[in-house]
């Protein structure tokens, strides 16, 4: 027994020994041991990004890099290749693809029900939560896209599921196209995976926006610190992975530069330091993806021009895509220039085959080649723990390196060689001669040029001209000879044949008549790529670098070309409608300093002020739309019938064109509501609308609001599903029941000093009872109105405001004895059934019986007409002029308690005032200057220049497209893309 375990242990050390070696067929079929060196000799060889030995030598065995250097001796069993006037490089890393593993196709589902639980016993209880994922489980090596990859230039990939928000674990694949997956495989348990997309495999509900995708992220991990001390006693599979994986390099994705900076507050909060798999479109917000101090892996997914040489089709395009085509190319130099770390992916290609391409315009575009180097080999290698075996060419490393023709990033260099684990793929013979040219040659006394490119054995390009014309011919190239057959006359042909010897054309061609010619013509010059069908150079400009257009803040059209300033403004001489005690004042002077109004008065000294003539003009507080929908790339998340847990202020859009639109309508805040899926929504996101800033400087954060809502929407008789709670009006009175009383319990726990695991949901709905939150609750019917007032008081709340309102009429008493304000419209009504007892009259009743009313607009397009919604509560009900603009500045600011601050001219509060042109309430009024805390967001005049600067930038890079299809190169459709108008029922995610 002793002596079989020995003879046991033998043969298993014996095979971990062979393991990874070489091993070729002999003549008689059976495998035998390579014991020789591969020497590969006079090559230049760039051992890293910032080394080259010239004339180095490099000792190959066993897969991997014995020596490599400068005049090492050739051990005498080796096979020696001469490579002299060639290049060696390392191979590259791609840190991010699905390389041989097949994404999920999605489930099947749908109709009028829902799946709300998880499916899965042990497991999560959002099934779009899959860390126990392991990639190589799913791993099958693809031979084809391996080739792909090779002939890219790619060695190594990261590979993983791309398949839910938590996608468990990858692998590292040596694309080694000899060997098998034992030996391929490089790492089996590398990194952790995120992204916001949920997973195919489920049709669970939740989340169904990014906000919800954001907050489910943040509960994971409360409830994985719960769980990892215990006080969990059934096992979860998923978080057991969380935790057994949170050693591993922390991956991920985002889709567009705003993904990044959700991805970095999640990381702060829990302290991960998440490695980003960027959009592309960083560079519009590169200084602060540059504060957000994270790595990122880049795609070079740069958009094709359009095709714009149908005017109208032309207009579609909005100046900011037309922009991004021009700069995204500028995306990796952003990096580069300031500082931030990164590696380059072919994430997003439909081929790899594409990406020598793109890079190659990455760097026209300002990224160095020694950067773009360093980003597929040290910094990848370096980033995944690995730089002892991949990216650079050392001792003991792993032998992945490309032989090629010359310097990697130049056009005609070619890849001859990829030799990956020692195994050699042959991309193209290195005995290839490059004989991409121009041959101007005299055959039988009739003057052609031959224009070759793309020569390839069997695929070479070939363009006869004479003169002018174009010359159909039949032509190939191969075993290093020309053969071209072309007509002359009818029925009579001429045959070329040579070879190209030292930039020369050497050969004969054969005449019609059988007389033979010799031919000796210069190469005159390189036309890869360079030569319409006439012969005629397409690319004279590549040499120059491209015109790149101007960022602005936002990077769209009216964009500030630097960030507005804050300034001290003095507006002189004006009618100035306080909304205050003062009532209207005329020819009366405002001055701002320092963000705040300072003084209020006649003749007033400028200093250095920045003065404004307000002769003839009128001065307001800024509007204050309380309830909007603009700014957002989410309105609802409708997976649960209370999603309080989600914010919008984690879906903010601040590139938003509404937000000027909005500025050029006098409005300086906004509160950005949820929507009204569901009975409970998400919280609000109270805002200024400082055009181009960032996100982090227009959120008021100490403002805490949530949305609720009544009505059909939370019961979903408009979605027709029937599957989730509540399905009734009387069902949502419970919602809100249930949910309190499960708040006072969670509260009663936390206070009393014992172990509770955080649920987001339930601290807001505790800040909601402790009236540390208000509720901006979405209404119309009476019956509800009131029902929620009852809810509250039972509850020991108030309900802070009651939005659209507009049965508000009924029950304007209650609400006043209630202490609720009312948001209501104008006059809209009567657009759905239960809107059909709304009237005009409504906000000058509440108004009347003691309600503090706003005029709100909940509409992209309404919100910069504020100033004559309220015009007509003159109209409709006879409210006087200084009340009715109340309703759009004091009273919502009172609302949303801001009126320390905002929402009337009064000394101290801030600067946030509009210059109209007319009286503010007239339909002749514009807003000429509207103004936030002493910085001038809009101005009319300003406006005017974008509009024309708008249109001459437009035209530049039209004519640039135009020059990008002549040339040949592929474009895009111009498709008409319309501004998504966002409601209280919109449940898209805007891209």
């Amino acid at each position: 027994m002793f002596l079989k375990k020995i003879l046991i242990v033998g043969l298993v050390a014996c095979s971990f020994a062979m393991y990874g070696q070489d091993y070729f067929p002999s003549n008689d079929g059976v495998k035998s041991k390579n014991e020789n060196y591969t020497v590969f000799t006079n090559a230049t060889i760039h051992t890293s990004p910032t080394e080259t030995i010239k004339n180095g030598t490099l000792i190959v065995k066993d897969g991997k890099i014995v020596r490599v250097g400068k005049s090492i001796p050739v051990p005498s069993n080796a096979i020696t290749i001469d490579v002299s006037g060639k290049h060696i490089y390392p191979s590259f890393i791609d840190m991010y693809t699905g390389f041989g593993i097949e994404k999920p196709k999605r489930s099947g589902g749908g109709g009028r029900g829902s799946q709300y639980d998880n499916t899965r016993d042990g497991y999560y209880w959002n099934d779009h939560i899959r860390p126990e994922t392991q990639g190589i489980d799913a791993f099958k090596y693809d031979a084809k896209s391996a080739k792909a990859f090779i002939e890219a230039g790619f060695g190594v990939v990261a590979t993983h599921q791309h398949d839910g928000i938590a996608r468990g674990t990858g692998a590292l694949i040596a694309l080694n196209t000899n060997g098998n997956t034992a030996n391929r495989v490089l790492d089996n348990n590398l990194g952790q995976y995120f992204s916001f997309d949920k997973s195919n495999t489920s049709s669970q509900s939740y989340p169904t926006s990014k906000m919800g995708a954001t907050s489910l992220l943040r509960q994971v991990h409360y409830d994985l610190d719960w769980y990892e001390k215990g006080n969990v006693t059934t096992k979860d599979l998923s978080l057991e992975a969380l935790t057994r994986n949170k050693n591993l390099t922390q991956f991920f994705e985002a889709e567009d530069v705003y993904d990044a900076m959700r991805i970095d507050k999640i990381g702060d909060q829990f302290g991960i330091n998440y490695m980003i798999i960027g959009a592309g479109d960083e560079y519009k917000r590169i200084g602060e993806i540059k504060n957000l101090n994270r790595t990122f892996v880049l795609p070079l997914d740069f958009p094709d021009a359009y095709d714009v040489e149908n005017p109208y089709a032309a207009n579609y395009i909005d100046l900011g895509d037309m922009r991004h085509w021009n700069q995204a190319p500028t995306n990796p130099k952003q990096f580069e220039s300031n500082g931030i770390p990164f590696a380059l992916t072919t994430f997003k290609l439909k081929s790899p085959k594409e990406f020598k391409g793109q890079l190659m315009k990455a760097i026209k575009h300002g990224l160095s080649k020694e950067k773009a180097l360093a980003a597929l080999t040290t910094v990848p290698a370096q980033l995944l723990g690995k730089s002892n075996e991949i990216g650079s060419l050392k001792d003991g490393a792993w032998a992945n390196f490309m032989i090629t023709s010359g310097e990697l990033f130049e056009d005609k260099t070619m890849l001859y060689e990829h030799w990956i684990q020692g195994q050699k793929t042959v991309v193209k013979d290195m005995n290839t001669v490059d004989i991409d040219g121009t041959y101007g040659m005299r055959i039988g006394g009739t003057s052609y040029t031959l224009n070759i490119k793309n020569s390839t054995e069997g695929k070479t390009d070939f363009t006869l001209m004479e003169g002018e014309n174009d010359v159909k011919s039949d032509g190939n190239y191969a075993d290093a000879w020309v053969n071209l057959t072309f007509p002359k006359g009818d029925n009579t042909f001429v045959r070329l044949v040579g070879q190209v010897l030292d930039d020369r054309f050497v050969g004969k061609a054969v005449l019609p008549n059988g007389d033979e010619q010799a031919i000796t013509t210069e190469r005159t010059k390189a036309t890869e790529g360079t030569k319409d069908a006439k012969g005629k150079d397409k690319r004279k400009d590549d040499d120059k670098a491209p015109v790149i257009m101007p960022m602005t803040y936002p990077n769209i059209a009216f964009g500030f070309e630097q960030p507005p300033s804050q300034q001290d403004i003095l507006i002189k001489n004006a009618t100035v409608w306080t909304s205050e005690a003062e009532g209207v004042l005329e020819n009366t002077d405002v001055l701002i300093k320092d963000g705040k109004i300072s003084k209020i008065g006649k003749n007033l000294s400028a200093g250095r002020a920045k003065v404004i003539d307000g002769t003839g003009k009128h001065v307001t507080a800024g509007i204050i739309d309380e309830h909007s929908h603009i700014a957002a790339f989410d309105i609802n998340e409708a997976g649960h019938n209370s999603t309080a847990e989600v914010r919008m202020s984690d879906v903010i859009n601040p590139d938003d064109s509404d937000i000027y639109r909005n500025l050029a309508g006098g409005v300086t805040a906004i509160q950005l509501l949820h929507g009204s899926a569901n009975p409970i929504g998400g919280q609000s996101a109270v805002m200024k609308l400082k055009w181009g800033s960032a996100i982090d400087e227009m959120l008021l954060e100490d403002k805490k609001f949530i949305k609720f809502a009544l009505g059909e929407n939370v019961k979903q008789a408009n979605w027709q599903s029937y599957s989730r709670f509540p399905q009734t009006r009387m069902g949502v009175e419970q919602v809100f029941v249930d949910y309190f009383t499960r708040a006072k319990e969670y509260e009663a726990l936390k206070n009393s000093g014992k172990p509770y695991r955080i649920d987001e949901e339930m601290e807001i709905v505790v800040d909601i009872l402790n009236e540390e939150r208000y509720i901006s609750c979405h209404s119309y019917v009476q019956s509800e109105i009131n029902m929620l007032m009852k809810v509250a008081e039972r509850f020991n709340f108030r309900i802070n405001t009651f939005t659209h309102i507009l049965e508000g009429y009924k029950v304007a008493d209650k609400m006043a004895a209630h202490g609720v304000g009312g948001s209501t419209f104008s006059d809209w009504w009567a657009y759905k059934y239960e809107v059909n007892d709304a009237i005009p009259y409504n906000a000058a009743i509440m108004h009347n019986a003691g309600v503090v009313v706003a005029i709100n607009s909940d509409d992209g397009e309404m919100s910069r007409r504020l100033n004559q919604e309220a015009a007509k509560i003159v109209k409709y009900g006879g409210v006087s002029e200084e009340e009715a603009l109340k309703m759009i500045t004091l009273n919502p600011a009172k609302l949303l308690h801001l009126d320390d601050r905002s929402g009337s001219i009064k000394v101290g509060k801030d600067g946030d005032v509009v210059v109209w042109s007319d009286h503010p309430l007239s339909i002749k009024a514009k807003a000429e200057q509207t103004i936030i805390e002493g910085t001038i967001y809009f101005d009319i005049n300003r406006d005017l220049e974008l509009r024309e600067a708008v249109k001459a930038e437009k035209s530049k890079l039209i004519a640039m497209m135009l020059a990008e299809k002549k040339k040949g190169l592929k474009t895009q459709p111009a498709k008409k893309k319309e501004k998504q108008r966002l409601h209280c029922d919109t449940t898209e995610t805007i891209h």
